[in-house]
């Protein structure tokens, strides 16, 4: 099978099922940027392997991560998913992200500023993840405002959002690395 289709060339794309939308749709805007998110994620994994330090076991939580993203990423690009019976996200999967959080959580020193997106690489590229779920985050909710979205895929993104905040302040800290503080004019 060829990679090329042709069949985009004139700004449409297929959703799961066939039905075929404008590139500009929401659709497409929300599940083209959680591939985006998860392509960054690749990005930190990449710094993990290349020996930048990291939390222990943070390379495992992001491949599950990756994996649910990719779970979502069908989710939104199939208008009728239950019917399609795409892989839907669960209860569960938002639980495992709410334990990640705690248990990075309780290792860090408490925040007692504002910090600004940098630090070891793994960490800037996790606050550069963070960013983009965040907007992955936006986008899916001007979708649900026109195609009711579940409420798991909503709650998993926001809580990703938090986790990645997280993992990023507790890569710094694995490498002995301050968080970046932001100084007020």
């Amino acid at each position: 099978m060829k990679i090329y289709t042709k069949t985009g060339d004139g700004g449409e794309s297929a959703l799961v099922g066939g039905q075929r939308v404008r590139k500009s749709h929401d659709r497409l805007a929300a599940y083209g940027t959680v591939d985006e998110l998860n392509a960054a994620l690749g990005v930190a994994r990449a710094e993990i392997a290349r020996g930048s330090s990291a939390p222990v076991g943070l390379d495992a939580l992001l491949a599950e991560i990756q994996n649910r993203l990719f779970d979502l990423g069908a989710e939104l690009a199939s208008p009728d998913p239950v019917a399609k019976k795409t892989a839907l996200l669960e209860e569960a999967d938002v639980d495992r992200l709410e334990a990640a959080i705690d248990s990075h959580e309780e290792q860090l020193p408490a925040l007692r500023q504002f910090i600004l997106p940098g630090g070891t690489p793994t960490a800037a590229a996790l606050h550069l993840a963070r960013t983009i779920c965040r907007r992955a985050e936006r986008l899916i909710v001007v979708l649900n405002d026109r195609e009711p979205i579940r409420e798991t895929a909503l709650v998993y993104v926001n809580r990703l959002g938090d986790l990645l905040f997280v993992l990023a302040r507790a890569a710094n800290h694995a490498a002995g690395e301050a968080d970046v503080p932001w100084m007020k004019k």
